[in-house]
C-alpha cells in the first residue's frame, strides 16, 4: 500500500505543480528513496518516477504553449500535447492498477480512483495551468 500512496503522491504533484512552477524556485535534488522491499517493487518505483519526469515534461510544454499570444494556437497546441501524452497516461495507470492487485498490496475496487486520478492528470494538469495564467493576466501592475 505504501507504493500506492507515493504514486498517489506522484500524481497530485504533477497536477498541483503547475501552478505554483511559475513563481517557485528550481526544486534541490531530492533525497533518495528508501529501498525497495523487492525487485519488482524498485522496477515500478523507477516507472512511477519516470512517469512523475513525463508529466512535469508535458506539464512544462503546456505552459510554453498557453504562453503564446495567438490564443487559438495556444488551444490548438494545448489540445495537442493533451492528446500526446494521454496515452502514456493510460499505460501507467494499468500499469500502476495490475502491480497493485498482482502484488496484493490493493483490490481493483481499491485501487479504481488512483487510477481515475491517474488518467485525469493531463486534464487535471491544462485546467490547473490555464487557472493559473488567467489569474496572472488578471493581476494588476503595479507602476515601478
Amino acid at each position: 500500500m505504501r507504493l500506492l500512496c507515493s504514486v498517489a503522491a506522484v500524481a497530485a504533484l504533477v497536477v498541483a505543480a503547475p501552478a505554483v512552477a511559475q513563481t517557485a524556485a528550481p526544486p534541490a535534488a531530492a533525497a533518495p528513496a528508501p529501498a525497495a522491499e523487492n525487485p519488482a517493487e524498485a522496477a515500478f518505483e523507477a516507472k512511477a518516477e519516470a512517469f512523475g519526469r513525463t508529466m512535469e515534461a508535458m506539464a512544462g510544454e503546456m505552459r510554453a504553449a498557453l504562453a503564446q499570444t495567438d490564443k487559438t494556437k495556444a488551444k490548438a497546441d494545448l489540445d495537442a500535447i493533451e492528446t500526446k501524452y494521454q496515452p502514456q497516461v493510460d499505460a501507467f495507470a494499468a500499469e500502476v492498477e495490475t502491480f497493485a492487485v498482482s502484488s496484493g498490496q490493493a483490490t481493483a475496487e481499491q485501487v479504481a480512483p488512483a487510477i481515475q486520478q491517474i488518467k485525469g492528470i493531463p486534464a487535471d494538469a491544462r485546467a490547473k495551468i490555464e487557472a493559473a495564467s488567467a489569474a496572472g493576466a488578471a493581476q494588476p501592475t503595479t507602476p515601478q
